[in-house]
C-alpha cells in the first residue's frame, strides 16, 4: 500500500482529514442527482449487497449506500480519513486499504463503488485497478465510477491552509468506459452533468456504471 503515487495521495488526505470532513462530509445532502445515482446503484447490486466503497473518505457514500439496504464496507488509503469515517459512522465497517490490492476474496461482492477515487490513479495504473475491481466482483456485479470530466489533470498545491501536492486525473466518459471494456466489463450507464453554480466545480461531472459479465 505504499510507494509512488499512493504515498503522494495518502499524505495530503492524512494532513487535511479533519478539515475535509468538516467541510465536505455532508456535501451530498444537497446533491439530488448524485443521491439518485447512489440509490440506483444500491438497487442494482441487490438487497444486502455486499458492496465495497473504495476510496470512501469520510464514509459519506458508505452511509448512503447502507441507508439503501446494502451491506457495505468502506476502504480508504488514508488512516486519518478512515478515523473520520469511523467517528461519523461508528456502526459501519471501515478498513484501511488500497484499491490496487484489495484484501477481499475473488468474486465476493455484488458491487464496487469508486466515488471520485480513481481520479488519483494515473493512466498507467488504471488498468490494474480495473482488473482488481473485476476480480472481487461476482459475475453480474456492478462497478460505479464518479469522476471529474476533462482532458488534463489538475494539480492541487494548497488545501485548508496546508501545502499539498495532489493530482486529480480528469478523463472523459468515453476514456473511462473504454478502459473498463478492455478489462472485461460491459457498459450499463454513462452520464455527464454540467458544473453546479456553487463556485466549487469547474468541470462537468461524469458517472459510469459497468457490469462484470454473468458468464466468463
Amino acid at each position: 500500500m505504499s510507494g509512488g503515487y499512493l504515498d503522494d495521495t495518502r499524505a495530503p488526505y492524512d494532513a487535511t482529514a479533519a478539515a475535509y470532513a468538516e467541510r465536505f462530509h455532508h456535501w451530498l445532502d444537497r446533491k439530488p442527482l448524485e443521491l439518485a445515482v447512489l440509490q440506483a446503484f444500491a438497487g442494482l447490486t441487490g438487497p444486502g449487497g455486499p458492496i465495497l466503497d473504495v476510496g470512501c473518505g469520510t464514509g459519506a457514500t458508505t452511509a448512503i449506500l447502507a441507508g439503501h439496504g446494502a451491506a457495505v464496507t468502506g476502504i480508504d488509503l488514508s488512516p486519518n480519513m478512515i478515523g473520520e469515517a469511523r467517528k461519523f459512522n461508528p456502526e459501519l465497517d471501515f478498513r484501511i486499504g488500497s484499491m490496487t490490492a484489495l484484501d477481499v476474496d475473488d468474486a465476493s461482492v455484488t458491487g464496487v463503488c469508486a466515488w471520485y477515487s480513481v481520479i488519483h490513479i494515473p493512466d498507467e495504473g488504471l488498468g490494474a485497478v480495473f482488473a482488481e475491481f473485476r476480480r472481487v466482483l461476482r459475475p453480474g456485479g456492478f462497478l460505479l465510477l464518479a469522476f471529474q470530466v476533462g482532458d488534463r489533470p489538475r494539480i492541487l498545491d494548497e488545501a485548508f491552509g496546508r501545502t499539498v501536492s495532489l493530482v486529480f486525473h480528469r478523463r472523459t466518459p468515453a476514456q473511462v468506459v473504454a478502459a473498463c471494456l478492455s478489462h472485461g466489463f460491459t457498459p450499463y450507464v454513462e452520464m455527464v452533468r454540467e458544473p453546479d453554480d456553487d463556485g466549487l466545480e469547474s468541470t462537468p461531472q461524469g458517472f459510469v456504471i459497468v457490469r462484470k459479465p454473468t458468464a466468463p
